[in-house]
């Protein structure tokens, strides 16, 4: 039998234990401790992603293009600089259509490549158009590899929180691809409204976006008192 903690949505029935460190990130020395946060996560991601797909596709392209407003104000000028997108999957707010907008613009578009299981991601050039490959997971990728560094990363989220912590698909990549740029890019998530949960109980190597981007507007990090 399934307790009330063990449910999707309900938090992890040690949460009062948890110390929340400066930078809202939870410090845990129990590796059981860990182990229950992410198996609460893994219940929480199914959640939204089953919440997510429940709608219909016209409405998720309609959130999409209102997505796509928002983003256009975030980035002002793109003249000159590479915006790393992403393929959308399972139910993610379609951005191609943005791509060529910001082609159009002056800018370059790129999307991000998993080169070898369980390391950070690389960044291909691409254009919409433009040859494209089956890569990991059947996901396309750019068939021509021309890496790029951009200067904009967007990351879609399954849910985010105040500090604008992501809950991702349990990977792992955005964080080990953060954590190993000398250089790191302005890191927009992308999202529908929906997706926001109070936290994602952040461990220390979870790592904040700068900002997160959906139909209702633009989430900055909440400041810590």
């Amino acid at each position: 039998m399934t307790s009330e903690d063990d449910q999707p949505g309900s938090a992890p029935c040690f949460a009062h234990e948890l110390e929340q460190s400066a930078d809202g990130s939870f410090h845990i020395v129990d590796p059981q401790q860990r182990a229950d946060v992410m198996r609460w996560r893994k219940g929480e991601r199914k959640r939204l992603l089953d919440q997510r797909l429940e709608g219909t596709a016209e409405h998720r392209r309609e959130l999409a293009g209102r997505i796509a407003e928002n983003l256009e104000a975030e980035f002002g000028d793109v003249s000159g600089k590479t915006i790393s997108f992403y393929w959308p999957l399972k139910g993610e707010p379609d951005l191609r259509p943005l791509m060529a907008h910001v082609i159009a613009s002056g800018g370059a578009c790129a999307l991000p490549v998993v080169v070898e299981r369980n390391t950070p991601l690389h960044f291909h050039s691409w254009a919409p158009g433009e040859s494209l490959e089956k890569g990991f997971w059947n996901i396309p990728v750019p068939r021509d590899v021309h890496e790029v560094q951009p200067d904009i990363v967007l990351a879609p989220v399954v849910g985010f929180d105040a500090g604008c912590f992501r809950l991702g698909y349990g990977g792992g990549y955005f964080d080990r691809t953060l954590a190993s740029l000398t250089e790191r890019p302005r890191v927009v998530g992308v999202g529908y409204a929906a997706a926001r949960i109070e936290t994602i109980y952040p461990l220390p190597h979870d790592i904040a976006l700068d900002v997160v981007v959906t139909e209702n507007g633009i989430n900055r990090p909440a400041k810590s008192d």
